[in-house]
């Protein structure tokens, strides 16, 4: 059963423009923030600290409390979207380009293509499958030999980054039916909560070490707009269309988030922007589009049904 309120247009607009130019932002406020600070506990400080606000902000408006199976659920969907996703991104921006890294979890919605097929053993449609190839060029164009001016990305971050747009298709899939608190906020402050421990729990089986005094003013300044805008606004944005809009709607943040990310890393941080990353860039994101274009054109859109 779908959410019989259709939300304001401009509600919906804003949260795409958060998901957009914030998550394109946010590329590079990781990286800002991992000069100083360890991955994976950086990680987990700024989901833990979301999540707390968000959790008591919505306790606080009067949000039922959680069962123990919407408890559940929350877990496993930060341990994938967060401690998988997030934390994959986090920790192999210490080896790729901030732009470069958003580029590969543009491949976020091939990956719920492929296992949606596996899923419902559906094939996908042509137009699908050839975004899935020119998507696959664009990687390529990154991590392969070429003569295109540029070094090739590091491999073992370029698969980091690969590993995280799985798990966040994984986690993105999973929860459309999964038990869920009826609070948006609510949700997105335990999931933030669990996947944010589940990433200091990382932290410390890595042998990470957060030494206070050698964070910097730039890290430490990353942090805070990581934690305001990226996790509370764009991740409580993501969450919400996900809801109101569908998985595969909701990831077309993999349009802009790559461009917004690459100038950004160009312009700021001295980021490489040759012939190799431009030639990814176009193919990466014109495969993006004729996937999500090519399933729209197949399924009406409906919002995900709610859980009970």
């Amino acid at each position: 059963m779908t959410n019989d309120k259709t939300p304001p247009l401009a509600a919906v607009l804003a949260a795409f423009a958060a998901l957009y130019v914030i998550w394109g932002s946010t590329y590079l406020g990781i990286r800002f923030a991992i000069e100083t600070m360890p991955p994976f506990t950086m990680a987990g400080v700024r989901f833990v600290a979301a999540g707390a606000i968000l959790y008591a902000w919505s306790r606080a408006r009067g949000a039922v409390p959680a069962t123990r199976p919407q408890w559940r659920t929350a877990v496993v969907v930060g341990a994938c979207l967060l401690l998988g996703g997030n934390g994959g991104v986090t920790w192999a921006e210490q080896f790729v380009p901030s732009g470069v890294a958003a580029l590969i979890v543009a491949s976020t919605p091939m990956w719920m293509v492929l296992l949606d097929a596996v899923r419902l053993r559906a094939w996908p449609r042509p137009a699908v499958i050839a975004g899935l190839a020119l998507g696959l060029v664009g990687i390529w164009l990154l991590v392969g030999p070429s003569d295109l001016g540029s070094d090739p990305v590091d491999p073992v971050g370029a698969l980091a980054v690969g590993a995280a747009a799985f798990f966040w298709a994984v986690g993105s899939i999973y929860q459309r039916g999964a038990p869920k608190a009826e609070a948006t906020l609510l949700n997105v402050g335990m999931q933030m909560l669990a996947g944010g421990a589940l990433l200091l729990l990382a932290g410390v089986v890595l042998g990470e070490r957060l030494v206070l005094a050698d964070v910097s003013a730039k890290s430490a300044g990353a942090l805070a707009y990581l934690v305001f805008f990226g996790a509370i606004v764009g991740y409580s944005a993501y969450v919400w269309l996900l809801k109101v809009s569908t998985p595969a709607k909701a990831s077309t943040y993999a349009y802009v988030n790559p461009i917004v990310a690459v100038l950004l890393g160009w312009a700021l941080a001295d980021e490489p922007l040759g012939p190799r990353v431009l030639s990814a860039s176009l193919a990466v994101v014109a495969a993006v589009a004729l996937i999500t274009t090519a399933r729209a054109a197949r399924t009406p859109v409906v919002a995900v049904p709610q859980s009970e």
